[in-house]
C-alpha cells in the first residue's frame, strides 16, 4: 500500500508534458481495447478474431479520428486535476464525431464484414472506460492518498466563497485532508460543501478531537481587524495551528490555494484597528529636514528609520555604537535608492565631541533619541552602567542639541518610569526629569518633548522572542507570575504615534501612547503553544507537550505596569496620544544630580546609585536586598 501511495505521489508530480504524454498513451489503449470488447460482445464470443482480421485497420483509424478532436477539445490541457461537466461533454463530442467519420469510412470502402452495430456499442464502451479512467485516476491521486496517515487533518474556518475556494485547493493537496467546515452564519450551519458539513463555532473543540484535527484555516479575508482579532482568540484557544488567507484580492481573482495561506502569530490576537495617521503631524518635524536618530539599529530605533525614510527627510543620519545593526539598517536604506543622504555614524552617545561635530556638520534639525540600555534584570544587575548610559548619555546628547541649535528633541520613553520599581525605570523617569528641566531654560531653543509607551511586539526586549525559543526547544515556557499584566503595541504603530506626538511638540510634554487593553502574559503564553499545533502541558493533561513554569517576579519587576504618574492628563489632537502634566526638577537640581550621580558611576558605587535615584525621584521604591 505504501508503495501503491508513492506510485501516485510520482505520478501527480510529474511535469505537465509528461502528464500529457502518459494520458495520450493511456486514451489510445482504451480505444482499441472499447473497439475490440464491442466485437466480444456484438458477436458474443471470446474468439472473435476472424471477424476481426479483416478489420484491423479500424484499430488504427479509431484513435487517428479520435485524438485529435480530445486535442482540440483541450482535454489535454485540463489533464487530470480539474474534471467537470465540461470534461464530460468534450469526451462525448469527441467520441461521437470521430465514430460518425469511422462509420462514414465504412461505408466508403463497403465494408461489409462488421456490423454496424458494432460503432453504437463501440460509442457507449469508449465514452464509458474514458470517463471513468480519468475519474479513477483522479480519485487515485488526488483523494485516495489522502486516507493515509501522513496527510495533515485540516478544518476551515468560513463557509464563505473563499471557504469553497481553498477547499477546492486542498482536495488537490497531498498535504492536508479537509475535515470540515465552520462557521459563525447560522444559516451556513448544516449545509455541505465538497462532501464536508459546516459546523457550528461551538461544534470547535468537540471536531477537533474526533477528527484529530491539527490546523484551522481561516478563510474569512473581509473582516476587520477588530472581528479578526476576536476570531483569532477564540480559535487560539484550542491546541491547533491556526493559518488564515492574508488578502480579498486573491478571493476576487478566484486565485485561492493553500499556497495562499499564512501562519497567524500572537502579534495577529494583540494586535488592533489602526487609526488613520494626521499627515500633517508626520511632516512637520521630518519632511525637508536633517534628521539623527540614536540608537538607530535597533528595534524602535530601526522602524524609526524606515518610517522617516518614507517621509522625505533632507539627510538621515544614523548613530549608533552596534557594528552590525547600524551595517544592516544602513544596507537596507541605502537599497532603496531615493535621493536622501545617509549617514551612518558609529559612536557611543557618550562621545560628545563627535555628536557635536556631527550635529553642527550636517545641521541636525530633529534628534529622535531611542538609544538606550532597557533589559530590566540586566540594568538591575548593572546600576552604574545603566545609570551612566541611560542618564549621562541623554544630559550630553541634550546639552550638545541646545549648544548646536537643534530645534526639536524627542526621547523614546517608557511605561516602566511611571512609579519604578526597578532602575532602568528609574534612570528613564530621570531621563524625562532632564529634558522637562531643560525646556524651562530661559535660554534654551530646542524644544525638547518625550513619548512614553508600553511593550513593543518583537522588539528585543519582548517576551515573544524568547517565548518563541522556548517552544522550539520543547519548553517550558517561563512566566514570572500568573498574574502579570502588560501592555503592548506594534513597533509601527508605535513609531508611528512617536513622529506624530513630535509633530505636537511645543517642549516640555510627556506624550503617552494610549496602548489598548494589557495582556496578561500566562494566557499569552498558552495562545502562543496552541497556534503552534502543541498542548498545554498541566495538572489537567499532563501528557501535554509544553509545561509554563512560573518562576517568580524578577528584581524590580511589577505585575503590571503604568503609563502616567498622577491624573493630569490632556487629551490632544490625535486620539491615541495624551499629555501628562507631572512634577518637573529645576535644572540647577538636575545639574547637581547629574554630577553626584557621574561621581558614583565613576567609583561603580551601586548603592550610591540607588540612593541618589531615591533622592530625586521620590516614587522610585525599589526592592529591598
Amino acid at each position: 500500500m505504501i508503495y501503491l501511495k508513492k506510485l501516485l505521489i510520482q505520478s501527480s508530480n510529474l511535469n505537465r508534458l509528461q502528464k500529457q504524454k502518459l494520458l495520450f498513451v493511456f486514451d489510445v489503449i482504451i480505444l482499441d481495447f472499447s473497439l475490440l470488447l464491442s466485437y466480444f460482445l456484438r458477436f458474443e464470443t471470446i474468439y472473435p478474431f476472424n471477424h476481426i482480421s479483416g478489420n484491423w485497420w479500424l484499430f488504427i483509424l479509431s484513435p487517428i479520428l479520435t485524438i485529435p478532436f480530445f486535442i482540440t477539445s483541450g482535454l489535454y490541457r485540463s489533464v487530470l486535476q480539474h474534471i467537470g461537466k465540461t470534461t464530460i461533454f468534450a469526451i462525448i463530442r469527441s467520441i461521437t464525431f470521430s465514430t460518425i467519420l469511422v462509420g462514414f469510412f465504412m461505408m466508403m470502402g463497403r465494408e461489409e464484414s462488421s456490423p454496424r452495430s458494432i460503432f453504437i456499442i463501440y460509442w457507449f464502451i469508449s465514452v464509458l472506460l474514458i470517463l471513468g479512467f480519468r475519474y479513477i485516476a483522479h480519485w487515485l491521486i488526488y483523494s485516495f492518498t489522502k486516507n493515509f496517515g501522513s496527510m495533515i487533518p485540516v478544518a476551515i474556518y468560513g463557509g464563505g466563497q473563499a471557504g469553497i475556494l481553498l477547499s477546492n485547493s486542498i482536495e488537490k493537496s497531498h498535504k492536508y485532508t479537509l475535515k470540515a467546515f465552520f462557521d459563525d452564519d447560522f444559516a451556513r450551519v448544516g449545509t455541505i460543501i465538497n462532501s464536508k458539513r459546516i459546523f457550528s463555532a461551538k461544534d470547535i473543540e468537540r471536531i477537533i478531537d474526533k477528527e484529530k484535527i491539527k490546523i484551522i484555516l481561516i478563510a474569512i479575508p473581509s473582516l476587520g481587524k477588530g472581528k479578526r482579532r476576536e476570531l483569532l482568540k477564540k480559535v487560539s484557544k484550542y491546541p491547533v495551528s491556526v493559518m488564515e488567507l492574508p488578502s480579498v484580492e486573491n478571493i476576487i481573482d478566484g486565485n485561492v490555494t493553500v499556497d495562499d495561506i499564512r501562519e497567524v502569530k500572537v502579534e495577529d490576537i494583540l494586535g488592533r484597528e489602526a487609526v488613520k495617521p494626521i499627515e500633517n503631524l508626520l511632516d512637520i518635524k521630518v519632511k525637508g529636514k536633517n534628521i539623527l536618530i540614536t540608537g538607530a539599529g535597533g528595534s524602535i530605533g530601526s522602524e524609526l528609520c524606515r518610517q522617516i525614510f518614507q517621509l522625505n527627510p533632507t539627510a538621515l543620519v544614523l548613530f549608533d555604537n552596534n557594528e552590525y545593526n547600524l551595517y544592516a539598517i544602513y544596507e537596507e536604506l541605502i537599497a532603496l535608492k531615493v535621493d536622501i543622504l545617509i549617514i551612518p555614524v558609529m559612536a557611543s552617545i557618550h562621545n560628545s565631541s563627535l555628536f557635536k561635530i556631527i550635529l553642527q556638520k550636517y545641521s541636525v534639525n530633529t534628534i529622535y533619541h531611542a538609544a538606550a540600555y532597557k533589559h530590566v534584570p540586566m540594568v538591575e544587575s548593572n546600576p552604574c552602567a545603566g545609570a551612566y548610559n541611560n542618564i549621562i548619555g541623554t544630559y550630553r546628547c541634550a546639552i550638545s542639541a541646545i549648544e548646536s541649535n537643534v530645534e526639536t528633541f524627542i526621547l523614546i520613553s517608557t511605561d516602566k518610569a511611571v512609579r519604578p520599581t526597578n532602575v532602568m525605570g528609574a534612570t528613564k523617569r530621570f531621563a524625562e526629569l532632564i529634558l522637562q528641566a531643560l525646556n524651562m531654560k530661559n535660554n534654551s531653543s530646542t524644544c525638547f518633548s518625550m513619548v512614553r509607551f508600553g511593550n513593543v511586539l518583537d522588539s528585543t526586549g519582548s517576551v515573544l522572542p524568547k517565548f518563541r525559543e522556548q517552544i522550539r526547544k520543547g519548553g517550558p515556557i517561563t512566566v514570572t507570575h500568573i498574574n502579570v499584566i502588560r501592555y503592548f503595541m506594534s513597533i509601527p504603530e508605535a513609531v508611528q504615534l512617536v513622529l506624530q506626538s513630535g509633530g505636537m511638540a511645543n517642549g516640555g510634554e510627556v506624550f503617552v501612547l494610549n496602548m489598548g487593553e494589557p495582556v496578561n502574559i500566562y494566557e499569552m503564553a498558552k495562545s502562543m503553544i496552541h497556534l503552534s499545533g502543541l498542548t498545554h502541558q498541566n495538572f489537567e493533561n499532563p501528557d501535554g507537550d509544553i509545561a509554563i513554569k512560573i518562576t517568580g517576579l524578577r528584581p524590580g519587576e511589577k505585575l503590571y505596569e503604568e503609563l502616567l504618574i498622577g491624573n493630569n492628563s490632556k487629551k490632544t489632537a490625535h486620539p491615541l496620544i495624551m499629555k501628562a502634566d507631572e512634577n518637573k526638577l529645576d535644572f540647577s537640581v538636575i545639574t547637581l544630580a547629574v554630577d553626584e550621580i557621574m561621581q558614583a558611576c565613576r567609583k561603580e558605587d551601586k548603592k550610591q546609585i540607588i540612593i541618589l535615584l531615591k533622592k530625586y525621584i521620590p516614587e522610585f521604591t525599589p526592592e529591598e536586598k
